[in-house]
C-alpha cells in the first residue's frame, strides 16, 4: 500500500509556491494601467510640481526649489495642518466608541436581524453625500430643528450658534464616516468565534477582562481598518469643512483646494499635497505595526 509522502519542501514552512503565468499577468493588466494611470502617475506629477515655482499669471515654471516646502513648515501652516489632525484624530475616536458597540451587537445578532441592522448602516450611501452635508446645515442653523426644539421646549431663549463652529465639522465628519469605522469592525466581529469568550469567563475574567483580553485583540484589525479608513480621509476632506464650519477654521484640504483654484499656486498645493501623502502613509505604516504586533 503506498504512503503518501511530503515533499521536502514543504517541510519546516518552506512551502511550495506556484509562479504566476502569462494568462494572471494579463488578467491583472486592466488592474495594473489603471493604477499606473490614475494613481502613480498624478502622485509622481504631484511631487514633480511641489518643487517647482510658478509665474506671475500663476503658471508652473519647472525650476527646481525648496521655497514651497520651507513656506509649508511656517507656524501658520503648522497650525492649519495640525487642526487637522486634531479632527481627524477627534472623528477616529468618536466614530470608534459609537462604531464598536453597534458593530459589535450587529454582528452577534441574529442572521435575520443582522441583516436588517445592516441595511440601516447602509442607508445613507442610498443619498448624494451634499444632501446629507445640507440637510445637516437646515438641522442646525439658526431656524433649525435643533434649535426649535430647545426654544419650543424653553430649555433656552435664543438660538445657539450651532452652525460654522468646530463642533458642526465634527459632527459633519462622524456622520459621514461612521459607516466606515462599522463595516470592518463588524467583519470582524462576525468571525469571532463565541467559545472563546465564553472560555473566559470561565477561567474567572469578568466582563471587562474579557473585554480587553479577548475581545479586543481579535477584533484589532478591523479596529485598525476601521481607524484608517476614517482618520485618512478625515486630514484631507474639505466639503464638511467648508460647508458646515463655513471656513473658519479652516483645514489642510480647504488650503490644498483654495492653492489649486482662486489661489492660483498649485506648486504650493502640491507641496501640502505631498506633505499630506506622507502622513498617510505614516498612517498605514502604524497601523500595519500595531496589527502585526498584535498577531
Amino acid at each position: 500500500m503506498a504512503i503518501a509522502t511530503i515533499p521536502d519542501e514543504a517541510v519546516g514552512g518552506n512551502t511550495f509556491r506556484r509562479q504566476p503565468r502569462l494568462g494572471a499577468w494579463l488578467f491583472m493588466a486592466p488592474l495594473i494601467l489603471w493604477l499606473l494611470l490614475f494613481v502613480v502617475a498624478p502622485t509622481l506629477m504631484l511631487v514633480v510640481i511641489s518643487f517647482c515655482e510658478r509665474d506671475g499669471l500663476g503658471r508652473v515654471v519647472y525650476t527646481f526649489t525648496l521655497e514651497n516646502y520651507t513656506r509649508a513648515f511656517s507656524l501658520d501652516w503648522l497650525r492649519v495642518l495640525l487642526l487637522s489632525v486634531w479632527y481627524a484624530f477627534l472623528t477616529t475616536v468618536i466614530c470608534l466608541a459609537v462604531g464598536f458597540p453597534a458593530a459589535f451587537f450587529i454582528g452577534r445578532a441574529p442572521e435575520k436581524v443582522r441583516q436588517l441592522l445592516m441595511m440601516l448602516v447602509m442607508i445613507p450611501f442610498w443619498t448624494s453625500f451634499l444632501i446629507r452635508t445640507y440637510a445637516w446645515i437646515t438641522i442646525l442653523s439658526e431656524q433649525g430643528l435643533v434649535n426649535g426644539v430647545l426654544i419650543g421646549s424653553g430649555i433656552i431663549h435664543s438660538p445657539l450658534p450651532l452652525l460654522y463652529t468646530p463642533f458642526a465639522i465634527v459632527l459633519g465628519l462622524v456622520y459621514n464616516y461612521l459607516p466606515f469605522m462599522i463595516l470592518p469592525i463588524y467583519t470582524s466581529v462576525e468571525k469571532l468565534d463565541g467559545a472563546l469568550i465564553e472560555a473566559a469567563y470561565d477561567l474567572g475574567a469578568g466582563p471587562v477582562r474579557a473585554f480587553s483580553k479577548v475581545i479586543v485583540p481579535l477584533t484589532q484589525p478591523g479596529i485598525a481598518a476601521g481607524a484608517l479608513l476614517v482618520f485618512v480621509p478625515s486630514i484631507a476632506m474639505f466639503a464638511i469643512t467648508t460647508l458646515m464650519g463655513g471656513g473658519r477654521n479652516p483645514t489642510i484640504g480647504q488650503v490644498i483646494q483654495n492653492q489649486f483654484t482662486t489661489g492660483k499656486n498649485q506648486p504650493f498645493g502640491a507641496a501640502l499635497g505631498t506633505l499630506l501623502l506622507l502622513i498617510f502613509l505614516a498612517s498605514l505604516w502604524w497601523m500595519k505595526g500595531r496589527s502585526r504586533d498584535a498577531d
